[in-house]
């Protein structure tokens, strides 16, 4: 067989945009079968659809039919506590109100992977939300093409941001802050921090929140130990913490960490909470079930991805403004892990 020229790159949402004369938010409306399309308008964007080709075999149908209703979650995870709970919250959001949802995994920040993800995921239709807590994530968010309806699911911003950024977050400074406070209140001389990465910066809310209530305290302030997302990073940090016998409280950046650090002290023959105190992050599932079970703050994250859905929905529907908004008050879970340090025990 001979192949001669070049393959035709299949039509785009963008391409349908410009033979139709509208703009690219107004062939999303089609895609997305608004009610208020006035008829000519979408006979004209179906026109196109038709000459393009643009997905012919399922798309256009439902497009003439208006009940597309699509929204895709660009995610770097889909296993981790925070970023799985997210989905599921998107996807029971979702479902109620008739979408479908679709997933696109960012498997590298660089710079065209992440561009081509995202052009993949607009040709699709209907809106996008970015979770961007990670440099592929935020990356990923910054690439959405203007125009194309976003939500961004962000770190704790390090000032408010303006009101045109559709962004939904929880506040990890606040719950970073009132879990070192805990600690504190123990009788701790200062507590020690396991970082997780920070998706934008060095310093994450996390960790700010840290260090302010030690500020506030009047305490110490330990260099943050650097982990990651999983256990195995937390149990690398706890070697090293549990060396040290000054070390009487830490606390984690998630729970993963918090369960690598415990296995640490066991291992070096650090008691807990006797001779130190554990705090994690996110209260996971396994929290209460540990032993002894994990003092650590509880975020939604469920709520958030249904609150991220419900500021996409009501632009897509023309309901609501774009704006940011922080979401659910952080609630300190006091387990067993936590107790006074051994002088005052």
């Amino acid at each position: 067989m001979h192949v001669t020229g070049h393959t035709r790159r299949p039509a785009s949402i963008r391409d349908v945009a410009t033979v139709a004369g509208f703009s690219y938010q107004t062939v999303s409306r089609v895609i997305n079968g608004h009610p208020g399309v006035k008829p000519d308008t979408r006979d004209r964007v179906l026109a196109a659809i038709d000459e393009l080709g643009f997905r012919r075999n399922a798309t256009a149908l439902a497009l003439a039919s208006g009940r597309s209703r699509t929204v895709t979650v660009l995610t770097t995870d889909t296993t981790h506590y925070g970023y799985a709970s997210i989905l599921r919250g998107v996807e029971e959001a979702a479902r109620a109100a008739s979408y479908a949802v679709g997933i696109g995994v960012l498997e590298s920040a660089d710079e065209a992977a992440v561009a081509a993800q995202v052009q993949r995921a607009a040709d699709t239709g209907g809106g996008l939300i970015v979770i961007a807590y990670d440099p592929a994530g935020v990356r990923a968010l910054g690439a959405v093409p203007a125009g194309l309806p976003v939500v961004g699911v962000v770190e704790t911003p390090a000032s408010p941001p303006g009101g045109d950024r559709p962004w939904v977050w929880t506040d990890d400074r606040e719950a970073a802050y009132e879990a070192t406070r805990h600690l504190l209140s123990l009788g701790h001389e200062t507590v020690h921090y396991v970082a997780i990465p920070s998706s934008t910066r060095r310093t994450s809310a996390r960790t700010a929140g840290w260090r302010q209530a030690l500020r506030d305290a009047g305490a110490p302030e330990p260099r943050p130990v650097q982990g990651s997302w999983g256990p195995e990073g937390g149990h690398t940090a706890g070697l090293k913490l549990a060396r040290d016998p000054a070390v009487t409280a830490i606390l984690c950046g998630n729970d993963d960490l918090a369960l690598g650090v415990l296995r640490a002290l066991h291992e070096c023959g650090r008691a807990v909470p006797g001779e130190v105190s554990v705090a994690g992050f996110d209260d996971a599932p396994h929290s209460a079930y540990l032993t002894p079970s994990l003092t650590t703050v509880r975020l939604d994250f469920t709520g958030l991805g249904r609150a991220a859905f419900a500021l996409l929905h009501g632009v897509l529907e023309e309901a609501a403004q774009i704006g940011p908004r922080p979401v659910s008050v952080p609630e300190l879970v006091v387990r067993e892990s936590s107790g006074p340090p051994p002088a005052t025990a």
